[in-house]
């Protein structure tokens, strides 16, 4: 299929492949993606549209991804959203406008080449509807990848959930998995898990991961501990479990200290600097006690976010073409939405 047939498939009905960007204060490296996305994609030979969603950027980015809207219509829809509500929630909004029977997300950072989609695609062709992606030569600081490592561990043995590595957003989705995301409400989540969780035949392949092109990491170590605070308390009452039985541990081995010191106070008299001993004792069972209200409070937070029932987040804009628009979720309510029309 050549490009202009690829591109008059796309404007007759719904695409065969979405690619979902989020974008936030990435201006500088805006062009750069443009320039580097679009022939990747024509290459593929499929029908397609990009589908950015600006999360309340602070520069120039939204106008940017307008003035890309009015280059290349035929492809490109634009979701503007009224706020900054986080990168997962972005996708969130992608995917409840993607139209295509394959969705791949990526990063606006160009840390993951768009030209490696092809491997996403030929690994869906092979029959797996999902496919995660291993970064190759990671040009990140040392302490990210270290972390990453041992995070991935940390899930791995508190969920069923198997990502070698999960901080890479270059994946690719079918429609069935989407469409099963879309109808999750809940607030807070971790996509490339949920999306694990629904898959009959996930896969993983290996993709590049260059240094970014420009800009900095929007995503701190606190922001980081966050994200896998989600995942864990999200897909898993592991946590819970293991404080309980570490609860259960310590009792046991508290009691048994005392019958200890009781004996040998007993036997030998008091003991010189025994009071420091139980100090320490008393300070490390509290900071035990302490840990687990936080992370019971990690659950009961969550709780609390979900009864609520506030939007996940609010669209300003849409910048999309008439044909075949998809009508809004009805799970969407709240959002305030102004379409853009082009004819």
């Amino acid at each position: 299929m050549t490009t202009q047939q690829a591109t008059r498939t796309s404007i007759a009905g719904a695409p065969f492949l979405s690619v979902v960007i989020p974008v936030y204060n990435e201006e500088p490296g805006l062009a750069a993606l443009f320039a580097r996305l679009y022939p990747a994609l024509d290459a593929l030979g499929h029908a397609y549209e990009v589908v950015f969603i600006d999360d309340g950027s602070r520069d120039r980015s939204a106008q940017l991804l307008s003035e890309q809207f009015e280059r290349r219509p035929d492809a490109t829809r634009v979701v503007l959203l009224d706020g900054n509500f986080g990168q997962h929630r972005a996708l969130l909004a992608g995917f409840e406008r993607a139209r295509g029977e394959r969705i791949v997300t990526l990063d606006a950072d160009l840390q993951n080449p768009p030209e490696d989609i092809v491997k996403l695609m030929d690994a869906m062709d092979a029959g797996h509807d999902y496919v995660g992606s291993i970064r190759r030569m990671r040009q990140d600081v040392a302490w990210r990848r270290w972390a990453s490592k041992l995070l991935n561990r940390l899930r791995e043995r508190t969920s069923r959930i198997k990502m070698t590595d999960q901080g890479c957003m270059m994946r690719a989705y079918g429609r069935r998995i989407v469409d099963a995301i879309n109808q999750c409400r809940e607030m807070n989540t971790f996509i490339p898990a949920l999306a694990y969780t629904f898959a009959r035949d996930p896969t993983e392949v290996e993709v590049g991961h260059e240094e970014r092109f420009a800009g900095e990491s929007k995503y701190s170590l606190y922001s980081l501990m966050r994200l896998n605070f989600d995942l864990m308390t999200g897909f898993s009452l592991a946590p819970l479990q293991v404080f309980s039985m570490m609860g259960m541990a310590i009792a046991l081995l508290s009691g048994l200290l005392f019958a200890i010191l009781a004996a040998r106070r007993l036997v030998l008299g008091p003991e010189e600097g025994g009071l420091f001993t139980l100090f320490a004792l008393l300070f490390f069972l509290v900071g035990i006690a302490l840990f687990g209200i936080g992370l019971l409070g990690e659950y009961i937070g969550r709780i609390y976010q979900e009864v609520r029932e506030r939007p996940r987040y609010l669209v300003r804009a849409v910048l999309e073409r008439d044909a075949a628009p998809p009508a809004p979720p009805a799970q969407s309510i709240g959002e305030t939405v102004q379409r853009v029309a082009r004819q």
